[in-house]
């Protein structure tokens, strides 16, 4: 895939900008935050960074996905939870303060996390000579898209309140469009074979979603964690971000390969549905058990 102003300008700005949203609302607190609630945090922690990378090779594997979309798969797995997962948890009546630590802890640890499974995938998936070793260059790329515009938002949040809470909006409302951006470059990008990539990767990735929310709220509730935790697990390992998968597949820099990106586009494109219904049913079934322990003391006798 030969270098375009799309993979070399746009989709550093449009990440940077997204990472830097993400910064703005984010505290050394969110970090400490982890400690107050340890167990949910590690079940959060352990089921994005574990058994999602596990069940992404299972599904890969047993679609017969071609090596690149299998590699683009695993890729979106190793991506930490987005920004619009806190979104979603807030509709959903989770614990967003969780979802909001979960997101801080796991953009860090996916920056050590993501090289090793993307290099397993790579050696797994389209054999020894695609396998990418752990450069330290590259690393340090990951680091920079990723950790530096964090953690600029976050300084400005430290140090300019004022003028955090008045980037917030607008912050979000452009990452809201880069995002949708992003998405469309990416599948606009491969649109000749659209067609057929949508075909051999969209019954995957939509197997994916529905596992990584299944995952997140089963595993939770069967460890008994309250579940308003479970909730906000559930939308932080549901909701991946596509953007960062996306920009290290395209980045000429990185993987340098367009088509590792569609599964991610693809399922961007998917969790906003799966996200909604989900949360439109968590909502409604809190809301009903609500109502029904407020009736309990007038039924007695």
């Amino acid at each position: 895939m030969q270098s375009s102003a799309i993979t070399e300008v746009f989709l550093p700005i449009a990440l940077g900008v997204i990472m830097l949203g993400l910064g703005l609302s984010l505290t050394l607190a969110d970090f400490r935050r982890v400690a107050v609630y340890p167990r949910a945090a590690l079940v959060g922690l352990g089921c994005q960074t574990l058994l999602m990378p596990g069940v992404c090779y299972a599904i890969a594997t047993g679609f017969g996905l071609p090596p690149q979309l299998a590699v683009g798969l695993m890729l979106l797995s190793a991506t930490p939870g987005g920004a619009t997962a806190n979104l979603f948890s807030h509709l959903a009546k989770g614990d967003v303060a969780l979802n909001v630590s979960l997101t801080a802890v796991n953009s860090v640890l996916s920056l050590f996390t993501l090289p090793l499974i993307v290099n397993f995938s790579l050696a797994h998936f389209m054999g020894e000579e695609r396998a990418i070793p752990l450069q330290f260059a590259k690393i340090v790329q990951v680091f920079g898209i990723v950790l530096v515009p964090i953690s600029l938002g976050m300084w400005v949040r430290a140090k300019r309140p004022a003028l955090a809470s008045g980037l917030d909006r607008p912050v979000r409302i452009i990452s809201a469009l880069f995002l949708v951006l992003v998405v469309l470059a990416a599948t606009l990008k491969e649109r000749d074979q659209l067609v057929t990539y949508f075909q051999g990767v969209g019954l995957a990735a939509l197997a994916f979603n529905l596992a990584s929310m299944a995952v997140g709220f089963v595993v939770p509730v069967l460890l008994r964690i309250e579940r308003k935790q479970a909730v906000a697990i559930a939308m932080e390992v549901g909701i991946h971000n596509g953007t960062l998968a996306i920009a290290i597949a395209s980045s000429p820099r990185l993987l340098n390969d367009g088509v590792m990106a569609i599964p991610a586009a693809i399922y961007s494109v998917i969790m906003f549905f799966t996200a909604g219904v989900f949360g439109a049913l968590v909502a409604r079934r809190q809301a009903a058990s609500a109502a029904a322990e407020d009736l309990q003391p007038r039924r007695a006798p």
